[in-house]
């Protein structure tokens, strides 16, 4: 068994799919029209054939308020990977992308924390080696 798709909830898939390829640097690999909403995934630019992200419409009544929830107590949605944080970190900053958190060594692992400008947190992690 392994992962295959894993989703965001997103309160604009065109907002979202600027944000997550112009911005973060995402590649679409899938788009298909499912009525108002679409099947709509990023992938990353190194793993073309890896676990694919679903930028998932957050209209079910239970998602806005659990997404409000997460946000106003600083809790990111989901977590990604990067290879040099405090690079990662000022070259997001100079696309004009707001932190809630600023880069914090914790043990093993550094991490940050932006606003995707989707609704939700994402914190960007990076194992020192």
């Amino acid at each position: 068994m392994r992962i295959n798709i894993t989703s965001v909830l997103v309160d604009d898939q065109d907002k979202a799919l600027r944000f997550y390829t112009e911005v973060l640097g995402f590649v679409k690999k899938t788009e298909v029209p499912l009525g108002e909403a679409r099947w709509l995934t990023v992938v990353s630019q190194q793993e073309p054939d890896g676990v694919e992200l679903l930028l998932e419409p957050d209209g079910h009544p239970a998602v806005r308020p659990f997404k409000q929830a997460l946000v106003e107590d600083g809790i990111p949605f989901t977590s990604f990977a990067v290879d040099d944080l405090y690079a990662e970190y000022e070259r997001l900053r100079g696309l004009g992308v707001q932190f809630t958190q600023e880069p914090l060594e914790q043990g093993p692992v550094v991490t940050a924390v932006l606003d995707d400008t989707c609704g939700n947190l994402i914190q960007i992690a990076q194992l020192k080696g």
